[in-house]
């Protein structure tokens, strides 16, 4: 009985240490949410920021930062407390060695949210040379070795005789955002397999040397770092109507008295191809959770409860451009926020 107490004991000290390590760990409390990560996801986790407020005018404004999804998941799994965020949102799945160093840093349980898809739009301005791409023209212009070489291609016309002969200048979020890395693996990756099917065995082989062969984007100035702003694209595509922005699909459609969809392998990125699988740049988007932090952070579980009332078809994220998600994928994630599901490792990779 005296050993069963002693347990006893143990398990409730380390459970009140977890409370009260997300609430202060030495750096005193906080009582407002904090989410960071992806630019594709931010505008739509403000929308539901606006919309918690409204319903509870008592709760401290949300911080919600635009950082990236890689520089989000590093803040993100840096720690449990309130210096730490409790919510980082991501344009793709979180990695596995993400989820190991969360855990290292005392990030133990994660909840796993799918929000919505999105599509990686490629645009031009309306003035633009209205130029329709493939993956393999996208691979052939933009990976840093295209068939084990040197990429030398300065004009869209280097790649395809089909396409003009003007500069090729392609305005893209930095290394660490997951748009990008969904470039690489959702548009280079296939596009390379296009261009060279001999890849499909190399990546089935060794997928280190088929990343480096198929995926690392030039440096040389064709492709430009337009860091995490994606209006300042839009900027820029005015201004030089020649080049070619990546962003998020909802970027597109906010800004489309400004810019156009560029077709990829003959689909537009629109609203229904992306929401089909028809389009080749969908992707998932989520948002990721430390479930020490919903018993310590006031009003973050009805946070998440406000999102999941805001990603259905008619709902104020699709409204803003979000792609909602199947009933089914929905369905799952609400169930994740009210049973407070903690992810599998074994289902990252």
């Amino acid at each position: 009985m005296r050993r069963r107490s002693s347990l006893l004991l143990l398990l409730l000290a380390a459970l009140s240490a977890c409370v009260d390590q997300a609430s202060g760990a030495g750096t005193g409390s906080r009582d407002q949410i904090k989410a960071v990560g992806s630019s594709t996801v931010y505008p739509f986790t403000t929308i539901v920021a606006e919309q918690y407020l409204a319903n509870h005018p008592s709760a401290k404004p949300p911080v919600i930062e635009s950082t990236g999804t890689g520089a989000g998941m590093k803040l993100f799994c840096a720690g449990i407390g309130a210096q730490h965020p409790d919510i980082v949102a991501a344009s793709r799945r979180m990695k596995r060695a993400e989820l190991d160093a969360c855990r290292r840093n005392g990030v133990q349980d994660v909840l796993e949210i799918q929000v919505g898809i999105d599509g990686i739009a490629f645009a031009e301005a309306l003035d633009g040379p209205n130029i329709a791409l493939t993956p393999a023209d996208l691979y052939n212009a933009l990976a840093l070795t295209p068939g084990g070489k040197p990429n030398r291609a300065r004009t869209w016309r280097d790649v395809n005789p089909a396409l003009p002969a003007i500069p090729i200048q392609v305005y893209g979020p930095p290394a660490t955002s997951g748009t990008r890395d969904a470039l690489a693996e959702l548009i280079l990756a296939r596009g390379c397999v296009d261009a060279d099917p001999a890849m499909k065995e190399l990546k089935a082989r060794d997928e280190p040397a088929f990343q480096a062969r198929c995926q690392r984007v030039r440096e040389d100035g064709a492709y430009i770092d337009a860091g995490e702003n994606d209006n300042l694209i839009v900027q820029k595509l005015q201004s030089n109507p020649n080049a070619i922005g990546i962003f998020g699909y909802g970027y597109l459609e906010e800004n489309a008295r400004a810019v156009r969809g560029v077709p990829i392998a003959g689909v537009a990125p629109t609203y229904r191809a992306i929401a089909g699988g028809d389009y080749p740049g969908a992707r998932p988007l989520y948002l990721y959770v430390k479930a020490a932090h919903l018993r310590a952070i006031p009003g973050l579980r009805d946070f998440l409860r406000q999102y999941a009332r805001a990603w259905n078809d008619d709902g104020p994220l699709v409204k803003r451009g979000l792609i909602a998600a199947p009933v089914d994928v929905r369905a799952a994630s609400a169930r994740t926020i009210v049973r407070e599901t903690p992810l599998n490792p074994a289902d990252l990779h």
